[in-house]
This record gives C-alpha cells, sequence and structure tokens, in this order.
C-alpha cells in the first residue's frame, strides 16, 4: 500500500525516482500537487516577500494551508509551517535536511563554512570544536569587555545633547565594536578600522539582490572584503597560537578536534568571518527590537529599570554573572523582542531524501523553508500576538507550549551556539542603558521594518534619550 499524497502522487512513485544532486532542485513538475502560488515568469513572488514577508506567508497560509508552494530568489521551493514543521526539519532525527545546501546561495561566497553550513557529523565535530570559546572562562572574559563596552558607550550617549536620534545606527556599531573586541582581542591594533570596514561590506553584500560580484556592486565589495579578512586571520592564526589571549579568536586558534589537531588555518578563518557576522547582524537586531519595545511600552521599561536599580551597582561598577541571574523581567523582555521579530524570519533548508509531511509527497532536491516569524504569531499559541508582552516567558506561562513554538536561536544540532553570550550581552545592554537613559517615542510615531533578511527599522528607529 502506497501513501498518497493529496494529488495522487505516491511515495513509492517517489522512491523510484532518480534523486537530483542536492545543488538541484526537482523539476518544478515534481512539485505540482502541492498547493500554491508560483507568481510572475522568472521573478515569482520575490517582490511580495521583500515587501512584505510576514503578510506574504499569512496570506499564502490562509489560502493554501501550512504546506504550501512559492517561487522566491529564481527557485521554486515549498514552505511548512508551524511548530510540527518546525520540529521535523530542526530536530531532523532521520538527518533529511540539509543546512549546507538551504543556506549556500544566500551565504556560501562570503562566509563559506560557517557552523551554520555545515551538515551533521562535520558540523558536530566543528561544534564541539569551537564551544571550547563558549565556556565558563571564555565567557567571563567576554562579560568583562561587554561590560566595559557598553559601559563606555552609554555613557556617551548620556552626555548627548536632548533630542530624537535614530538608534539602530548607534546600535549597528556599537555591536560591531563588541565583536571586534570580545571575539578578536581589545589588541587589535591599527589594523581594527581595515577589519571592521570589511565586515560591513561582507555583511552588507551577504542580503545584496546583486548576487555576482560585478564591478561596483556591493557583492563585488564583499567579496574584496572577505580577501581582506582571509588574510588578517590567515597572518594572525599563528602569532595568537604563541601568544594566547582570552578573546575568542585566541581561543579558537587553540582548539583541537577530538584527536587533538588543531583547526586548520582555513576553517579558523571561515568559523570567524561567520561568527562575527552572526553575533553582529543578529544582535543588532535584537536589540534594536528591544529598545523599539521598551520605548513604546513605558511601563515595561519601568519594571525593568527597577530590577536593574535592584541588583544595587553603582553606574561605573562591573556586572558578575550572580548579578546577571538576577535580571529575569530582562530576560524575558528580550525573547518577547524575538518573538515579535525574530533575528531570523525564515530557515531554508534542501531535502536529502524524500519525504512526507502533512500528507504531501515532497521529493528529495526540494528547497524547504520555515518560518519562525509566523509561527511566532500564531494566535492560538500566542494570544494577542502583536501585544508585548514579556509574561509569556514565566515558567507557568510556558508550561505545555511545543517546545519548537518559539525558534528564534533556530534548535536541534544547529540551535545557536552563541545563545548564551546573547543573553548575556542583551542583560549588560539593559542593565547600562536603563541605568542611565529613558527612552521614548515621538507622540503619534509607530516605527516601521522591514523585516527580511534581517528585521531593521525603515528609517533607523527614531527614539528620544533622556538621562535618569
Amino acid at each position: 500500500m502506497s501513501m498518497q499524497g493529496p494529488q495522487g502522487t505516491s511515495m513509492r512513485a517517489l522512491a523510484a525516482a532518480p534523486q537530483p544532486g542536492l545543488h538541484y532542485p526537482p523539476k518544478r513538475a515534481a512539485l505540482a500537487h502541492i498547493p500554491g502560488d508560483e507568481g510572475w515568469p522568472i521573478i515569482g513572488r520575490t517582490l511580495s516577500v521583500l515587501a512584505d514577508p510576514k503578510g506574504e506567508v499569512e496570506r499564502m497560509a490562509a489560502a493554501y494551508g501550512p504546506v504550501y508552494r512559492s517561487r522566491i530568489l529564481g527557485e521554486t521551493s515549498v514552505s511548512l509551517l508551524g511548530p510540527e514543521a518546525n520540529e521535523l526539519v530542526l530536530f531532523d532525527q532521520a538527518k533529511l535536511f540539509s543546512s549546507t545546501y538551504g543556506w549556500e546561495t544566500i551565504l556560501g561566497r562570503l562566509f563559506p563554512r560557517g557552523l551554520m553550513l555545515l551538515d551533521f557529523d562535520e558540523h558536530r565535530l566543528h561544534r564541539r570544536a569551537l564551544s571550547v570559546a563558549f565556556k565558563s572562562g571564555p565567557m567571563k572574559s567576554y562579560l568583562t569587555q561587554l561590560d566595559t563596552g557598553i559601559g563606555a558607550r552609554v555613557a556617551r550617549w548620556r552626555q548627548q545633547p536632548p533630542g530624537v536620534t535614530p538608534f539602530y545606527p548607534a546600535m549597528k556599531q556599537l555591536t560591531l565594536d563588541l565583536a571586534a573586541t570580545s571575539f578578536l582581542g581589545t589588541d587589535i591594533g591599527p589594523e581594527v578600522e581595515d577589519v571592521t570596514t570589511a565586515f560591513i561590506d561582507m555583511i552588507a553584500a551577504a542580503v545584496s539582490p546583486v548576487r555576482q560580484p560585478w564591478p561596483g556592486t556591493q557583492m563585488a565589495r564583499g567579496v574584496k572584503g572577505r580577501a581582506r579578512i582571509v588574510d588578517y586571520f590567515s597572518r594572525q592564526i599563528p602569532i595568537r597560537r604563541e601568544t594566547g589571549g582570552d578573546d575568542l579568536f585566541s581561543q579558537l586558534c587553540r582548539a583541537t578536534h577530538e584527536d587533538g589537531a588543531l583547526l586548520s588555518t582555513r576553517d579558523i578563518v571561515d568559523h570567524m568571518s561567520f561568527l562575527i557576522m552572526a553575533a553582529h547582524d543578529t544582535l543588532t537586531s535584537s536589540l534594536t527590537s528591544l529598545v523599539g519595545a521598551l520605548a513604546a511600552n513605558p511601563a515595561w521599561q519601568e519594571k525593568l529599570r527597577a530590577e536593574v536599580m535592584a541588583l544595587g551597582l553603582g553606574r561605573d561598577e562591573p556586572i558578575g554573572f550572580d548579578k546577571l541571574d538576577a535580571m529575569p523581567l530582562a530576560e524575558m523582555a528580550f525573547k518577547e523582542a524575538m518573538r515579535m521579530k525574530p533575528p531570523v524570519p525564515s530557515i531554508p533548508r534542501r531535502a536529502m531524501r524524500n519525504f512526507s509531511f502533512k500528507g504531501y509527497a515532497i521529493p528529495a532536491g526540494t528547497l524547504v523553508g520555515i518560518n519562525p516569524l509566523y509561527t511566532h504569531h500564531m494566535p492560538e499559541i500566542w494570544p494577542e500576538p502583536e501585544v508585548f508582552d514579556p509574561l509569556r516567558f514565566t515558567d507557568e506561562a510556558q508550561r505545555g507550549r511545543h517546545r519548537f513554538a518559539w525558534i528564534p536561536f533556530s534548535g536541534g544540532a544547529h540551535m545557536c551556539l552563541g545563545l548564551h553570550f546573547a543573553h548575556m550581552q542583551a542583560k549588560v545592554f539593559v542593565r547600562h542603558l536603563l541605568q542611565n537613559l529613558a527612552v521614548s517615542l515621538e507622540p503619534g510615531y509607530v516605527p516601521a521594518w522591514q523585516m527580511w533578511p534581517i528585521p531593521k527599522p525603515k528609517d533607523g528607529l527614531r527614539v528620544r534619550l533622556a538621562p535618569v
């Protein structure tokens, strides 16, 4: 007895079909039984996704259900929606889904072989080697650097003349500076400006619509930036192995695989490039989202400020891990900000083998996407999903909720390795910001956000900062 898809495609027939190469999608006819709308010739539904990704997926789900076919960036893909889909794809016990071939068209040219772009046993080996950089000792060093860097920057903001300021650019510069010091070390030297400029060019190119490095394009600047980064890291690796240091780069230079072998130069270069990109861009998005939410919800801002003041720290007094544990409201507010605006709103994978979901047979080679942005706004899971309510993340509120209903850090084997680093940086930031400043929005101002590929406010998020 063969399993039938809704339009009569059998799993037995799929199993007998030739398996396409992982780089290549199946023929479009092989997906014709899946409901959906591929949009215009050539461009498909790309413009709709770019204009309103949340509205697009909600409209498609309403019309076609939690499994639908679409065409974006030149390829027909299948979206799988909801917590069960997230669990299937991210937990992936059967090793059905390739992250490598899901992300390669977006990140492969500029951030090849970053941890998120590795699969299965290779991913496990590299993740284990990299985990040394996120153990207790290094994390305490990062905490000191984050606390010092954020404290100094917020003190400068406090001295600014009163007025409305675009917050996103200031946050972007701060997170990049923090990544440079925490990850590369404070003694990076005179090349710091060139290195940070190279990263800015690479990050911008990763989400550029033009995917070829034609002269004058952002992608061309990104490729040149990567060449500078590869040169810098390659020269520094033997130095860091000899001199050591507590920064993440030095930790990776000394990291070993299970057999005791050091990571290769290429591996270190690729992992460092990816980690700085991920820490910089996603944290900029999430912390800006949190500030916007606190500005729009002054009652919650005051609750978090009271929690910060209860720590009993002077403005210039360093914070310790024990104090971070005393900031549960800050953590819940950060989680709620990431629920509303997940830093990675959609996650691509490519099917390694034929599989089925909710009765639909889906062939090997298919580009499959899950959508944290959609899941995080499902009203049956999150009542009044557009309301900022950190109490959704109390222990009691989370009891019984599907474990893949909230996935801003992905999940399964690819759960973000820097999750605890992100929470640490968020709490340190909240401590310094609210101990020094009140943040508010002008009357009637509702920030507009670009939600894809990484959420950011279209006008920079205009906020008013006032000393407290």
